[in-house]
């Protein structure tokens, strides 16, 4: 039977196992390509790239965020509720006081970013605070804390970028094809030519199934600390059966910033069959398959 425990740390193992299968896939492109151009400068300027990604993703991800989202801060007096449950479940979790926003949207929705505990961000759409009751909101706040207390949002992030710069590599690569490269006439080189060739067209698609992966596994890692972290996992389990009833988009909905909030801010999953492959490669897991683990650990 599920728990709280056993649910963290069967996540943990699969973060970790889909992020080296990204970095496998990274490292194999850079392989490619140095083989395939006979240049060693192509692989060290992909790598320098990825890390000066990484460096300011790290430093500027909750600014960007912030901007792309609308997010304004939260006033003591307007948004009092929604300040003071985070700060009691910051002192619960022992962590630090995150800044506190809200975003003026009717779909109710909830995130968190930043690079450390240290510097981040948890926001609420008013749609949220208008259908929640306490106990919900507390369930809510306490699944994007968790995003801060496990370093959730600096994982998500990196991966994004990762997964930007293989699709950019490929990219390249496709297009520099058509001005011919470094001609391999043996038959192994050929044969490693296609292979590559077939890698460089299928890892955009790869990278983006491992990002999505990633970002489903944090949410129910989330999930599970958040209720650990309230003790009460039907708080969480209700709030998002009322999040999954609204049915329509947030109005700045975006693929960019959609990993990072607690429910798909393009709408629920639907259950037709075409919408059933769709749903396959949505950033969230059903929200039907959340609702049902957080009851289990009731138990």
């Amino acid at each position: 039977m599920a728990t709280l425990y056993t649910q963290q740390s069967k996540n943990v193992r699969k973060t970790w196992f889909l992020m080296a299968m990204f970095f496998a896939i990274v490292i194999a492109i850079g392989y490619f390509l140095n083989w395939y151009y006979g240049n060693p400068l192509i692989m060290y300027v992909a790598i320098g790239f990825a890390l000066f990604m990484n460096i300011a993703s790290y430093w500027w991800s909750d600014k960007l965020v912030i901007k792309m989202t609308g997010a304004k801060e939260a006033d003591p007096r307007e948004h009092y509720d929604l300040i003071k449950v985070v700060e009691n479940l910051s002192i619960t979790a022992g962590l630090p006081m995150p800044k506190v926003y809200f975003v003026e949207d009717p779909a109710p929705n909830a995130f968190a970013t930043g690079r450390d505990p240290k510097h981040a961000v948890v926001a609420a759409t008013t749609g949220l605070l208008a259908i929640l009751d306490r106990t919900e909101l507390e369930g809510v706040m306490a699944h994007e804390l968790s995003h801060v207390g496990n370093r959730d949002m600096l994982v998500s992030t990196v991966a994004v970028v990762l997964a930007g710069f293989v699709a950019i590599v490929a990219d390249m690569f496709m297009r520099s094809m058509l001005w011919g490269g470094n001609d391999r006439d043996n038959k192994a080189g050929a044969i490693l030519l296609i292979v590559g060739i077939v890698g460089i067209i299928l890892a955009p698609i790869a990278a983006q199934l491992i990002q999505m992966a990633i970002s489903r596994k944090r949410e129910y890692l989330a999930d599970a600390t958040g209720a650990l972290l309230t003790r009460y996992p039907e708080g969480l389990a209700s709030a998002l059966e009322k999040i999954n009833a609204y049915g329509r988009p947030m109005a700045r909905a975006n693929n960019a910033t959609a990993h990072l909030f607690i429910a798909d801010p393009f709408g629920p999953e639907k259950h037709t069959l075409g919408q059933k492959i769709s749903n396959l490669f949505q950033t969230h897991p059903p929200a039907g398959e959340r609702i049902r683990i957080l009851r289990e650990m009731n138990h």
